[in-house]
Parts: C-alpha cells; structure tokens; sequence
C-alpha cells in the first residue's frame, strides 16, 4: 500500500465529490467527526438568509409565513429517514441529555401501566458500564428524583444480554460506543430486551449520519441523539428523539407521562390556557421555543446525508477505518498503541480507537501537525472518520504523522502534556 494507492482510491471514490461541499483548512486533516462535524458550505448562506430576509424582514411574522413553527417536525422527519423512522416519530428539540430524560421518564411511566408488571420486582434501569457519561448520570439524576423506586445497574458490553431479566424495566444503551467504537447488534438486543419484558431505548449519538439503522424494522421503543457529530448541524446543535408510533398512542392520555411539560408540548399553545393539556403525538415532547437559527443549520447539514444516501456513507466508512488500522499496525508498531476498536465492520462504527498511558500528550503532538482527533480520558486517542469529507489519502498523511510523532517521541515536550478544558 503506497499513498498513490490511495490516491487512486480517492479517484474511483463514488462520493468524493461531496467532500467539496464542507469548509476544510488546507492545512489540517480533520479526523473528528464523531465529535464534531465539519461546516457544510450551505450552511452559513442559510443561516444568514433567515436572519436577514426572515428574521430581518419578516420579524415574527416568520413564525408563520417562513414556518418556523414547523422546523422541529420538518427537520424531525428527514432525521426519521436515515434511523428507519416515520415522519412523525421523529422531533427536534433540545440536547441529548434533555430528551434522554424525556425518553427515559416516558418508558418508566408506560411500564407502571402495565397490567401484568409488578414495578415492586421491575425496578432496574440497565445501562452499559462504558457507555457515555451524560446518559448514566440522567438515569442517576431520574432515578433518585423518582424516590429510589429504580435504580442503575451496569454491564460491560460483552455482557448486555444475559443481564437482562426480569427486573429490568428500561435497557439504555448507545449504539455506537464513545469509547471504543464498538457497535451493539441493534434488533438482537433490542428483542431481547423486549422478550424480558423492558423498555428499549438507544442512543444513537454516534450512529445517526455514519452507521445504516432501521429502528422500526428492529421494533425499538424509544431513541434519542445529537446533530452535531455526523449529522454536521454545527456545535450545540439541536438533537433530535424517536417515539415509536404505538407509545405514542399508548400514552395519549397520560397527561404526564412525558414529564417535562412546556409549553410547545401543548396540544394548543396559542390557546395560552393555565392548565396543559399535552399534544397527543410527536409535539408532545416538544418544551421550549425552539432555536430557528440552529435548527436552520442542521437542515443543511442533515441534507448533506440525504444527498448521499446511507449506504453509500457506510461503504465508505468501513473502507477509511479498515484502511486505517491496517496503516497502523504496518507503519506504528512497537510504539505501545493498542487497537480497541472492533476489527469486525458489523460490530464497529466510525472511528477507531487507540490506548496508550500517553494518549492526551500523543494527540495534541498530532493536532501540533495539522491531524485533528480527539482525547478520551483515561487513556484513548480516537479518530472519527466523516465520510462525506474524509479521504484516502486523509488516511495515509494522518498515519505517516502518528508514526513520525512515536518514533520521534514528539509527545514528549512538556507542551503537549498541558490538558486543556476540552480534550
């Protein structure tokens, strides 16, 4: 393998082309978009048209005649076509965490009204031990509100499925692993899930936009996740949840079952009454007025993946990381770097990740030569690879970089070793 090999892949690349479509420095090799994705070239145009000719000229009268109102259903529904969605399982609003919460309260709540479930013997939440830190301190924060009548239980990865019995009331898992880019067999777990009698909720912060999921075809309850990682909807973007459809119904007439009631989660919030009454659909886990500048530049990048189509996207992702860590082990071998991403493609995401005890020192060496990755405490350097923008030839610099950097012991200079806020 020579970098004109990967040249030439680069030529008989069937979504090259798109990489044209994002701001990328000349200088740098951006290897983090599984934690933030690149700037789409539509979107600052976009942005600035609804702040000038929307915003600007039209000023809340937007609300109607640019339909504002209905951009966290419009943006909701493309999101619903990459995760095997409908149109009205899908909602945009708030963070991650926020619906997590959302999701979370809601499948506690159905479960109480099941008829034949003892909620004293179902009282576990189900969660895997390295899954990221926001979704488990949710599950903490909801439980203790709750009154202790749950509690948290974790499981390495491997072992997901036998610790699934009947005690458990919800399973909350992500399906791409932050960590380690491990990917969880989406239906199996899910119908194990529900052959035990619990709740199923995914988080699909680092699939949604790079990894192929059909949440109805695997007949999950619930999901959430975040559009500033694949879906290139720029920081803090909006995230997005899925209902499935029959919950949707079953709880139409829970008044509180999706607990955190705002106002845009009415059934008519121009009605303006004092008492709510919720939505009897997706709106309901609608809260605040939404961000309309924000969700604008998810639209485009949302549209970015449309316009390629998932399996193309995943095609190609499963060649960069594959090419990836056999660069690796050809060109950075005896340098203590240790593969913890699977090597199996159904059971990897879109990043690789490497351990090493010096992995912060050995990134901001990296980032020092132009190679943006990122930093997992304790100890993983992570490079999340974004498809529609990343090359082969990406690859090959990226790699003969990390080698230069451990052979030379670069990582070493004290100022490489000073942590910043955000690793």
């Amino acid at each position: 393998m020579t970098r004109d090999d990967c040249l030439e892949a680069d030529r008989r690349d069937p979504i090259a082309e798109q990489r044209q479509q994002f701001f990328l420095p000349d200088d740098v090799i951006y290897l983090d978009g599984n934690s933030l994705g690149a700037l789409p070239r539509t979107t600052a145009g976009a942005v600035n048209r609804v702040i000038e000719q929307e915003w600007g000229a039209q000023l809340i009268r937007a609300w109607n005649d640019a339909s504002w109102i209905d951009m966290p259903r419009r943006v909701g529904a493309k999101i619903a076509r990459l995760i095997g969605a409908l149109p009205h399982e899908v909602l945009c609003a708030d963070s991650t965490s926020v619906n997590l919460f959302k999701v979370l309260a809601t499948a506690l709540r159905l479960q109480t009204e099941r008829p034949q479930v003892s909620m004293r013997d179902r009282r576990v939440i189900l969660s895997e031990r390295s899954n990221f830190p926001t979704d488990l301190y949710i599950a903490q924060g909801l439980a203790d509100w709750l009154g202790a009548r749950y509690e948290l239980r974790l499981a390495a990865f491997t072992e997901i499925a036998a610790a699934i019995d009947d005690s458990v009331a919800a399973v909350l898992l992500t399906h791409v692993n932050y960590l380690t880019g491990a990917k969880h067999a989406l239906t199996p777990v899910t119908y194990r899930a529900q052959q035990a009698g619990a709740l199923m909720i995914w988080d699909l912060a680092h699939s949604a936009g790079a990894v192929p999921v059909d949440l109805n075809a695997a007949h999950a309850d619930f999901a959430v996740g975040c559009g500033y990682k694949y879906l290139n909807g720029g920081p803090g973007a909006p995230a997005f949840l899925y209902v499935a459809d029959r919950h949707q119904k079953a709880i139409a007439d829970l008044r509180f079952a999706q607990p955190l009631s705002g106002w845009m989660g009415h059934r008519a919030p121009f009605d303006f009454t004092s008492g709510y009454e919720p939505a009897r659909d997706i709106d309901r886990y609608g809260v605040g007025t939404p961000s309309i500048l924000a969700l604008t530049a998810l639209e485009c990048g949302v549209d970015t993946v449309l316009a390629t189509g998932m399996e193309a996207v995943r095609a190609k992702s499963v060649q960069l990381t594959e090419l990836f860590m056999r660069l690796v082990e050809e060109r950075c071998g005896g340098h203590g770097l240790h593969l913890v991403t699977p090597r199996d493609a159904s059971y990897r995401g879109s990043q690789v990740c490497l351990a090493h005890e010096h992995a912060w020192p050995i990134m901001q060496a990296l980032i020092a030569r132009g190679v943006i990755g990122d930093f997992r405490a304790p100890d993983i350097a992570r490079f999340g690879f974004g498809p529609l923008y990343t090359s082969h030839a990406d690859i090959w610099d990226a790699v003969a970089a990390l080698g230069a950097v451990m052979a030379a012991a670069a990582w070493q200079e004290e100022r490489f070793r000073r942590r910043a806020a955000v690793t």
